[in-house]
């Protein structure tokens, strides 16, 4: 078959029985690029939007030249003393300057991948984890949003910081790459030095250092989670993002000179690999459309008229993305180069993928896959049959099992077809461990033969075909338009409160971001409190607004299991009865709201109408959320 598209189980398997090492797969990213550059000198490879719009001049950089800056900055890092045992970290915005910090940073050491809408202790967390040398980042008049000034608060308490290296974003330095004015300052006891001038002293066309990269050597750092919590550090060694890259191209069918739109975060996986190494190993090029991504004013109400004028192939979303170009008009506009959207990071409803595709006419592949995973590890094949609802074929030479474990966490036999366990996974996109060792308690189960299995967190089960449907969360946290929330922290907030007693947050069901946070509170005794005013805490308390709770429920009591635990599905049960029942009512539908388990489908809400005839009316407005519903009259 052809090894471009992946179309049905037997197809994977086929190509799995291709021995990897006969693939010769480069030994490193940097090798990756490199071949690319020699392959596509002259051609596209990334074309930059500071704006998001199309009808701005895009900064443009072929093959060869952004290898060649690339080259350079591996040689900055190797000059200011970095090897490949030592770390540096970007805190960036969707700017070339992120690929360069990224490809450059895994050439010379290791380079962290960190959020820069986290907050200052969040941050200085991850860099001390990181054990970080040298941090890129925005310089004080790039930064819109306070990123400096949060540099400037952490700078003294990461002890092993010796360089942060800034970027200019004015239009004419992002154009031309120009060596910004000489900087000399220090910043705490760190030097101060312009990212761009540096880089420009180095030469592109070799590693100074001299550096022999083997495929198990750490390439870089990515943190878990989302936008609260500390977050787990996961390192990727090169060997899983060139296999990654690989897979990922082979298994949507990336071919030289498409046009792939980035829109998602460059400090998340999907965006660095997806939409990034990914199309270089094909030949393709990258939109990397907007600072901000899709977060940039205006990027969504222009998103078709960058399809139509780049010609754009394919991108990678997450629901709330599709959910939100439902509402942008696409007459006029031509999409016939849109071949496929890519979906991940949450549950995309069935009712924002049948209207998306009736809309556009084009297709949505819904994927799964983890920062633990190198990003990602099935797709619902683009040239075979797509299931709705599924997270479609694991990719060739990635081990995906539904397994069923002990009371001491290891797999005593893998699930039947159609039974609900837990996803656990092997093959070389796997991770060799969490950087904090406490971290890796519970990640891998080990089977009966000795194998060990990376668990995912989540409940799953495969059918017959072997198509796999996510159908749970033995994890707790909540996936806010693809951010990952912990719940524990909001929990932790409103039990300081000085009324509360018990506290536990959940996820409710939320037809645009997926889930929003909802907590359930109990009082102490003889204490008083108004739902309001526990809103107002949470909100002035918790360091990310995204994780406010958008509702907080005083209970008497909340759930127990029999050894004292809170029961958080009982509380996201009642939270999707209770969206579920507003939503009918707010159409004049009244009915009744019953969401529990199901062996089938993980969990279900069951519908019974006071008026049966209004069914039609009570499915579409319900088809926009992800939990699935049963109509009971």
């Amino acid at each position: 078959m052809p090894t471009s598209l992946i179309a049905t189980l037997a197809d994977v398997e086929r190509e799995a029985r291709i021995p990897l090492a006969e693939r010769r797969l480069p030994t490193s990213t940097y090798e990756l690029l490199c071949r690319a550059a020699e392959r596509y000198a002259d051609h596209i490879a990334l074309q930059f939007l500071p704006q998001g719009s199309p009808d701005e001049a895009p900064v443009v950089f072929s093959y060869g030249e952004f290898v060649a800056q690339v080259t350079q900055t591996a040689n900055l890092f190797h000059r200011l003393g970095l090897g490949q045992d030592d770390a540096a970290a970007f805190i960036l915005p969707n700017v070339p300057q992120t690929h360069l910090a990224l490809w450059g940073g895994e050439a010379a050491c290791r380079i962290g991948a960190v959020n820069p809408l986290l907050e200052p202790g969040q941050l200085v967390g991850i860099l001390r984890a990181m054990n970080a040398n040298v941090l890129v980042t925005l310089g004080p008049d790039g930064s819109k949003q306070g990123l400096w000034e949060k540099i400037v608060s952490l700078a003294d308490r990461v002890p092993s910081l010796q360089t942060i290296l800034t970027v200019d974003l004015a239009p004419l330095r992002a154009a031309t790459g120009s060596p910004g004015p000489p900087a000399s300052e220090r910043l705490g006891p760190a030097w101060v030095l312009d990212f761009d001038r540096e880089r420009a002293r180095e030469p592109g066309d070799r590693l100074v250092s001299g550096r022999r990269i083997r495929s198990t050597d750490w390439a870089s750092l990515f943190h878990t989670g989302g936008t609260t919590g500390l977050p787990k550090i996961a390192p990727h060694t090169h060997g899983n993002e060139v296999f990654s890259a690989w897979n990922i191209a082979l298994g949507v069918g990336l071919q030289a000179g498409e046009v792939v739109l980035c829109g998602l975060p460059l400090f998340h996986v999907n965006a660095a690999l997806v939409t990034g190494l990914a199309v270089w190993w094909a030949g393709a090029q990258v939109i990397l459309a907007g600072a901000a991504g899709y977060r940039t004013p205006g990027m969504v109400a222009n998103f078709w008229r960058l399809v139509e004028r780049y010609r754009v192939t394919y991108c990678s979303a997450v629901p709330t993305l599709y959910a939100a170009l439902l509402e942008v008009p696409v007459q006029g506009a031509d999409l016939s180069s849109l071949r496929y959207g890519v979906c991940g990071a949450a549950p995309l409803p069935p009712g924002v993928f049948r209207r998306f595709e009736a809309l556009t006419g084009v297709k949505l592949l819904e994927g799964y896959g983890l920062t633990e995973g190198t990003c990602a590890s099935t797709v619902n094949p683009p040239a075979g049959e797509r299931r709705i609802g599924s997270i479609g074929l694991p990719l060739p030479y990635q081990q995906l099992r539904v397994a069923r474990l002990d009371e001491h966490g290891q797999i005593t036999r893998f699930a039947d077809t159609d039974e609900i366990g837990l996803l656990v996974m092997r093959g070389p996109q796997v991770f060799p461990g969490y950087l904090r060792e406490p971290d890796n308690q519970g990640a891998w189960p080990m089977d009966r033969v000795g194998n060990r299995w990376l668990n995912t967190g989540d409940l799953a089960r495969i059918d017959a075909d072997g198509y796999i449907w996510l159908t749970g969360r033995t994890k707790e946290v909540i996936i806010r338009g693809g951010h990952n929330l912990d719940p524990h922290l909001i929990e932790e907030t409103l039990c300081q409160h000085p009324a509360v007693a018990l506290a536990a947050a959940v996820g409710q069901p939320d037809a645009y971001a997926g889930e929003l946070p909802r907590a359930y509170v109990t009082l102490r005794a003889g204490a008083q409190a108004k739902e309001a005013d526990l809103l107002a805490f949470a909100a002035a308390q918790l360091p990310e607004r995204a994780a406010v709770p958008v509702c907080i429920r005083i209970v008497p009591d909340l759930p127990m299991t029999a050894v004292g635990k809170i029961f958080k599905p009982a509380l996201r049960y009642i939270a999707t009865d209770d969206v579920y029942r507003d939503a009918l009512a707010a159409r004049g539908i009244e009915a009744t709201v019953k969401t529990g388990p199901d062996e089938t489908l993980g969990t279900v809400a069951q519908i019974e109408l006071k008026e049966p005839a209004q069914r039609v009316q009570a499915e579409a407005v319900l088809a926009g959320f992800a939990v699935p519903v049963r109509f009971l009259s």
